[in-house]
């Protein structure tokens, strides 16, 4: 199992890093701060209870005027690169915040993002002044260098992972593509992934709006294309009409279902959790025209109250002759992981086309050896 990315904090990672303060800082007393970050409490802190508690603690060493405080870790941010070093942007999060620092705190986001990432620390500026933030990213989304364009949309995303969320935008996302319309044709992949990827969380709150947009964008250029088919992904894999349309997909037609026929296996029927079974599948499109399909598999797994919730996993997806028979095999493995923890019980599993289930099955998981022995 990989070591957790918080351990990667560690007592000679902040003693190398206080090395480099106190080369900028002469009155910086690298072992109080290490003494400090690692107080009782640390151990118990996860990764960003981690970033926070170095971006506190430093602060309490550096000098007391935020200005003076920033100057020194403009002195060293070239020498701290990488994703360990997200403690930079958090600092000026921490003690940034005030009206008459915020140009300040902008230039500080901008320049620290390029090093790690600011995504996190812009969005409690994004809450407290959401129309001057806005015009922030708007300014950032033209900038010459990706990281800062990537910024400008990454850290509006509604729903950002790990990130405070932003109900507002949640609410009305339309600040939200004023910024995306200005990188919607971004040369970096970089910056397009989060372009889909915020395209994507507001999909979730108004897909209605996130299709409109899909249209009105689609056909501008390739690297847009590839916007719009990414950003829709959460529309397409809900079966969404209008969605599988505007991709392509075809249609049910009347009296001539697109799976003339499917069957779907799972062998054996029968195992423990922590097990593997191979799924196989077969299925025969309808006669005719081309067809651009996409088979996914789906298991109702059994909840801790019994209940079930669905999980779907993608087999195919590409355009066939009419009339032709897709088949193949996948290993599903029923092992627990840190997003998902299995339960004994019977789990329904379907086989879909387009969205729309064209075979069923089912497979008893059992408890674990462990659990059957105790």
């Amino acid at each position: 199992m990989a070591e957790p990315l918080k351990n990667m904090y560690h007592e000679t990672f902040l003693r190398e890093f206080g090395m480099k303060v106190q080369g900028a800082y002469r009155p910086f007393q690298t072992e109080r701060f290490v003494s400090d970050v690692l107080d009782e409490g640390w151990e118990a802190l996860e990764l960003k209870g981690r970033i926070r508690q170095i971006a506190s603690v430093l602060g309490k060493h550096l000098p007391d005027l935020y200005a003076d405080a920033i100057d020194v870790l403009f002195q060293i941010d070239e020498q701290c690169v990488g994703f360990p070093y997200l403690f930079f942007p958090d600092f000026v999060e921490v003690y940034g915040a005030a009206e008459d620092d915020w140009e300040l705190s902008m230039r500080a986001l901008e320049r620290f993002t390029a090093r790690s990432s600011a995504e996190f620390a812009i969005r409690s500026f994004i809450v407290s002044d959401p129309a001057r933030a806005m015009k922030q990213m708007l300014e950032w989304s033209l900038h010459p260098n990706e990281h800062v364009r990537r910024l400008a949309s990454e850290g509006c995303r509604p729903r950002l992972p790990w990130g405070q969320s932003l109900p507002a935008f949640k609410r009305e996302p339309a600040p939200v593509l004023e910024v995306l319309e200005l990188l919607k044709a971004d040369p970096s992949l970089y910056v397009r992934k989060s372009v889909a990827n915020n395209l994507n969380d507001i999909a979730k709150d108004h897909p209605q709006l996130v299709l409109e947009t899909a249209k009105s964008w689609i056909g501008i250029h390739p690297d847009t294309n590839w916007i719009v088919r990414h950003a829709c992904r959460t529309l397409i894999r809900q079966a969404d009409p209008a969605a599988l349309a505007l991709f392509g997909y075809a249609e049910e037609a009347e009296g001539a279902p697109l799976a003339v026929s499917a069957a779907i296996e799972m062998k054996p029927s029968a195992l423990i959790i922590g097990d593997s079974c191979e799924l196989q599948y077969e299925l025969r499109v309808r006669d005719g025209d081309p067809a651009r399909i996409r088979v996914e598999y789906g298991i109702d797994f059994v909840k801790a109250k019994g209940q079930t919730s669905r999980k779907l996993f993608l087999l195919s997806d590409k355009t066939v002759p009419g009339g032709s028979i897709v088949s193949g095999k996948r290993m599903h493995h029923f092992a627990d992981l840190t997003t998902r923890k299995h339960y004994p019980g019977e789990h329904r599993v379907v086989l879909l086309v387009n969205g729309v289930e064209a075979a069923a099955a089912s497979i008893m998981l059992n408890g674990s050896a462990m659990e059957q022995h105790s």
